[in-house]
């Protein structure tokens, strides 16, 4: 089962990653972006997108190589899809298949209901809420399950490890 932690920037989503990595004691599939945009020394091009979603799923793929019964995912595809068409206006047809070949099975989208907390790498503090929608939108239309995840830390923590077990009971 593959869980996508997703939303929009500083929403908690590494925050939840990381603590549903020690509850469940797995290893997740960490967000390639950060690791690929921290390592090139000049601002980033759409062209760049590919090579993040390339990244991304082979992350997931890894982990599901070591944790096949849960994939947790701290942002997917779908966070560059959805990324490209907001910055660019469109998104590459590369990325499209990527996030087809390893759908997920449930995301939780985390509402920006946190205050904004500052990163080298991050752009847009003042749109959170419509690009929470704009994630609500396309996760609707991939009519794949989801729940919004809001709160503070531990009322976060306790939504996700419920809806997660309700969720794996039920498969």
């Amino acid at each position: 089962m593959k869980v996508v932690i997703t939303g929009a920037e500083s929403s908690g989503k590494t925050t939840l990653f990381n603590s549903l990595e020690d509850f469940y004691n797995i290893k997740g599939a960490k967000e390639y972006a950060r690791e690929y945009l921290s390592k090139i020394d000049r601002e980033y091009f759409k062209s760049d997108l590919c090579s993040i979603a390339q990244g991304q799923i082979k992350y997931e793929f890894d982990v599901k190589d070591s944790f096949p019964n849960l994939v947790l995912c701290d942002s997917d595809a779908l966070t560059i899809k959805i990324w490209s068409n907001y910055k660019y206006g469109d998104c590459d047809k590369e990325i499209l298949e990527l996030l087809s070949s390893f759908p997920a099975d449930l995301y939780l989208l985390l509402s920006p209901d946190i205050p904004w907390e500052d990163d080298p790498l991050r752009e847009n503090p003042n749109n959170r809420e419509e690009l929470f929608a704009l994630y609500k939108m396309e996760i609707e239309q991939l009519k794949i399950p989801y729940y919004i995840i809001s709160g503070d830390k531990q009322n976060r923590l306790d939504s996700a490890i419920s809806i997660i077990d309700n969720f794996i009971s039920n498969k």
